[in-house]
């Protein structure tokens, strides 16, 4: 379906055409129309899927089209990661091009009070639409830098991952400070029994979108060691030394890990850094910046940067170990193989972790390869994999300002800035 054929505005449209944008994915046909129309959604959708589009563009053209309070918060946007807010703030600036009276603000923690102050004075000057992570806006409401009484639209993007981050009760003391007649929209990876049991407590009566988890590319050759724990390091040095690796990203679930790999390989003079929480936000945007323009060559990391972040020229994503769930396997090797390449994609299987790479290989419908452990690292543990048990768990025309959405739209013939 073509973006021309819903009845986003021509604003927006035209911002599209700029872009290259024509086809909407799967998750932009059938989420669009509904939040058009008013309804609180939940979408089930991974990253890549264009999830960020299909929430935006549609209140972007409401918001341009009027009949929304002045100088007032309409849209708060929730993220469970920095990165993830500038990269939804980023999408925010190419699809808003053309609106002149929507403003927009990105809030997100773990920076100096020069920050700080430059959010509070955009607040204060006044945002139709804030993108921010739970803590730092919660930070502002206190200090009255925030009034939420007369919002229309409230998105939580990743709800599982703020979920994981321990977001719960700031994510419900912010929907208490909101009025009645809202619009709830909440994207999510997995639907876990929190994540269901949330959307109860937010939404009304919503629409449910699911897009299946897409199997990783067929140009990612995927591959993985049986061994122990202390054998992962040795492993590590045995791939640098086969030969000089560059654009690779290291996953870790733990921090502490992504220290270790990090202090070993820059022992070995690998030109290489860490992302981690223990970073400050100044600290991490260089690392990202100097990874993003090759000035390193590997970057280890947790899952910090699995999701929306993207890099299109990585040829190798090592797993130093199992993600737990499907969706973050697919999310981390994601990474590489982008933009028409091959690419690579090594985990690392421990006898502990056995089960979880059996729902994996379970997912994708094949065995992944298993590679011999380079020689001198001693006897590694026998791949048993478990037989994965099936689930049993338990499975309008106006929108809220009473305008209705109707009629085919044509864009303007207007000069194009491309």
């Amino acid at each position: 379906m073509n973006f021309e054929e819903t009845y986003l505005n021509d604003n927006i449209l035209d911002a599209l055409y700029d872009m290259r944008f024509e086809e909407m994915t799967p998750v932009q046909e059938k989420c669009i129309p509904e939040i058009l129309d008013g309804k609180d959604l939940i979408g089930v959708a991974q990253t890549g899927t264009g999830k960020t589009a299909a929430y935006l563009l549609p209140i972007l053209s409401m918001l341009d089209d009027g009949g929304y309070p002045k100088d007032a918060v309409n849209c708060v946007v929730m993220s469970p990661t920095r990165e993830l807010a500038q990269q939804i703030d980023q999408a925010m600036q190419g699809f808003g091009y053309y609106l002149n009276g929507v403003s927009s603000v990105a809030i997100y923690g773990g920076n100096d009070g020069s920050r700080f102050d430059q959010e509070m004075k955009g607040l204060k000057m006044g945002a139709d639409v804030i993108i921010a992570t739970p803590g730092r806006l919660l930070s502002h409401i206190r200090m009255g830098h925030v009034d939420l009484s007369k919002l229309t639209f409230f998105v939580l993007d990743e709800a599982d991952r703020m979920l994981d981050m321990g977001f719960s009760d700031d994510i419900l003391q912010i929907a208490k400070l909101l009025p009645k007649n809202h619009q709830t929209i909440m994207f999510s990876a997995t639907m876990p029994d929190k994540i269901q049991q949330l959307a109860r407590t937010l939404l009304y009566n919503p629409v449910e979108v699911k897009i299946a988890v897409s199997k990783p590319a067929d140009k990612i050759q995927q591959s993985a060691y049986i061994c122990y724990e202390p054998q992962k390091l040795g492993i590590i040095r045995y791939l640098f030394n086969a030969g000089e690796l560059e654009r690779v990203i290291i996953f870790s679930g733990k921090k502490e890990k992504v220290k270790d790999i990090s202090r070993e390989l820059q022992r070995k003079n690998i030109n290489c850094a860490s992302m981690h929480s223990d970073l400050t936000q100044q600290e991490r945007d260089d690392v990202m910046y100097r990874f993003k323009a090759g000035k390193l060559n590997v970057l280890v990391a947790t899952d910090i940067v699995a999701r929306g972040i993207d890099i299109d020229d990585i040829l190798m994503v090592i797993n130093y170990d199992v993600p737990h769930d499907v969706e973050d396997y697919v999310h981390r090797i994601g990474r590489t193989a982008r933009a028409q390449r091959d690419g690579v994609a090594i985990t690392f299987v421990t006898d502990t972790d056995m089960r979880y790479f059996a729902k994996i290989e379970h997912f994708l419908g094949k065995e992944i390869t298993k590679n011999s452990i380079p020689e001198g690292l001693g006897e590694t543990p026998v791949y048993q994999p478990s037989i994965p048990r099936k689930s049993t768990r338990g499975k309008g025309g106006k929108n809220r300002n009473g305008k209705r959405y109707g009629g085919k739209k044509h864009r303007n013939n207007k000069n194009k800035k491309l």
